[in-house]
């Protein structure tokens, strides 16, 4: 946690210690950046490209309970994992490599000892690791962290729309055979999806050809998309196929 620091102390593994500078934060995945002045610093090597498998062998490297540097091995129990209510933006690997208190901000490695996500939380019902623990992907840290660097926050994508799950009940008010898609429930004055002309009510089908099956899937499908880029939204209007054209604007910040 470094929110409301006064200062942020770094001890390294060899008894080294330096006060970090922060550099940015990104409260939506709940990561920041720190800078250390100090020589000859230890690198972790980054996996950016492998394929994450579950069953894949992981160690969760961290300082829980204030112990010291511990390690502790499991495996990949899933990829992929959201609707957590833990960030804004989620997109978690599940392991049940034993994550306790202290070990949020740890890395996960490999069998190779490359870096493949940041330990950020575990599911417990007593405090302790239950063996259902949390870490973001280091391809998105990866991002988050060079786009920190680079513009001092992170930029993404955003429609400027509400959404709400298509029930059956609702599916079937529409007179829609499925539910499938998603219903708009409001929109943000002269936001992008606004300006393209969607209306409450309207039932997102896909955007840019990717089904949108729920709403945190469809934020997060936007939010990857390069503002002022066009995506192609495809929706029912009172059970009429149309298809609009909305440019994708910055997100605003919401709130820390």
């Amino acid at each position: 946690m470094v929110a409301g620091a006064d200062g942020i102390l770094v001890a390294l593994q060899d008894g080294r210690e330096a006060m970090a500078e922060l550099i940015g934060t990104d409260p939506e995945t709940d990561l920041a950046v720190l800078k250390i002045d100090l020589p000859d610093l230890p690198v972790a090597t980054i996996s950016e490209e492998e394929q994450l498998r579950t069953g894949d062998v992981v160690m969760a490297i961290g300082n829980p309970f204030g112990l010291g540097q511990t390690v502790t091995k499991g495996i990949i129990s899933a990829t992929g994992r959201s609707q957590l209510g833990l960030n804004t933006y989620e997109d978690f690997i599940q392991t049940d490599a034993a994550i306790n208190q202290g070990n949020s901000g740890g890395a996960l490695i490999n069998a190779y000892g490359r870096l493949i996500g940041i330990n950020t939380a575990i599911f417990s019902q007593s405090g302790g690791s239950q063996g259902i623990g949390f870490a973001i992907p280091a391809p998105l840290a990866l991002n988050v962290m060079e786009q920190i660097i680079e513009k001092g926050r992170v930029i993404r994508g955003w429609l400027g729309v509400e959404v709400q799950p298509l029930t059956d009940e609702l599916a079937e008010s529409f007179g829609l055979i499925q539910a499938r898609g998603i219903v708009v429930s409001g929109l943000y004055r002269n936001g992008p999806a606004w300006n393209a002309g969607l209306r409450p009510g309207d039932v997102i089908m896909t955007i840019d050809g990717e089904p949108a099956s729920s709403g945190r899937q469809a934020m997060n499908l936007v939010a990857r998309t390069r503002p002022g880029q066009t995506v192609e939204l495809e929706v029912l209007r009172d059970g009429q196929p149309m298809i609009f054209a909305a440019e994708v604007s910055v997100r605003p910040t919401f709130g820390s």
